[in-house]
């Protein structure tokens, strides 16, 4: 692991007490999952405080077993017939306004869990109409088939990472692909349901690498993305090769903005989730 003293900047606030455990309560009490405890997300305390968390569907085991992801991989369980239902009590539980959702890779499943994401989601607008919802979904290797059913489903923002560089791709992804997730971006954003998309920095990348994966997204649509700090979350996760001062995520912030994206979010604990209330167009 990454020995190299963290800086100041990447400090995390702690949460206060009372909206931090009743989003846990509810967690636990209906057996849901989510990728801020999963994926060990530095803004846990942050979101949670303020009463909102990105769930989790399909388990809390990946078929995949990327680089730099905290997530379980292994053999996946049965999905929970019951979890749309539990996932659309829970928003109304914890009275959200915007609902994130996303879920594991799911390539044990016939249509990779399609089906259930959709599901899910038409489910928890049934139970909370007024709720607007951002899907942060896998490639589902870019069939054209299973991404329709979720598109179909009508969430707010559809989201799907490229999580880094194209060079980076093959080290940092197991199966996943840089032109297979512009194929994504493309079919969502071309169905008239706002793209997002984010990476991170840290892992090796250069400038010119990143502007070029800025310009990547928007050819083909994207009209949100994120950029935070890489963190090596375990052993076993690929190391940090440089820790980004906060000037250049302001500089990157300002770049994307001119360059057309409608919002970047761009510092060093900023994930795909964070402040994904402000990305609904």
């Amino acid at each position: 692991m990454n020995t190299r003293k963290k800086p100041e900047w990447l400090k995390i606030k702690l949460p206060s007490e009372n909206n931090f455990a009743l989003v846990n309560e509810v967690i636990k009490n209906h057996g849901l999952n989510t990728i801020c405890v999963s994926g060990k997300c530095p803004n846990m305390g942050y979101c949670w405080d303020k009463g909102t968390a990105t769930l989790m569907i399909l388990g809390e085991i990946c078929t995949r077993a990327c680089k730099f992801c905290a997530v379980k991989t292994g053999k996946p369980l049965p999905p929970d017939p019951n979890e749309p239902q539990k996932v659309a009590q829970s928003v109304k539980i914890l009275n959200l306004k915007h609902c994130v959702l996303t879920s594991v890779d799911r390539d044990d499943l016939i249509d990779g869990g399609s089906s259930h994401w959709a599901e899910t989601i038409l489910r928890i607008k049934e139970v909370n109409p007024t709720v607007t919802i951002e899907a942060l979904i896998p490639d589902f290797d870019g069939n054209i088939e299973f991404i329709q059913k979720i598109i179909d489903a009508k969430p707010d923002v559809i989201s799907h990472n490229l999580e880094t560089v194209r060079r980076l791709t093959s080290e940092i992804r197991t199966k996943a692909k840089y032109d297979t997730s512009l194929k994504v971006l493309k079919l969502i954003a071309d169905s008239g349901i706002t793209a997002k998309s984010g990476i991170m920095l840290g892992l090796g990348e250069t400038h010119q690498e990143i502007i070029q994966t800025m310009d990547d997204l928007l050819n083909i649509g994207c009209k949100v993305f994120t950029l935070g700090q890489y963190l090596q979350p375990t052993l076993q996760n690929v190391e940090v090769k440089e820790y980004i001062k906060p000037a250049i995520f302001e500089e990157y912030h300002r770049i994307g903005l001119e360059k057309g994206f409608k919002f970047v979010e761009s510092s060093p604990l900023v994930r795909s989730s964070y402040r994904a209330e402000k990305h609904v167009l």
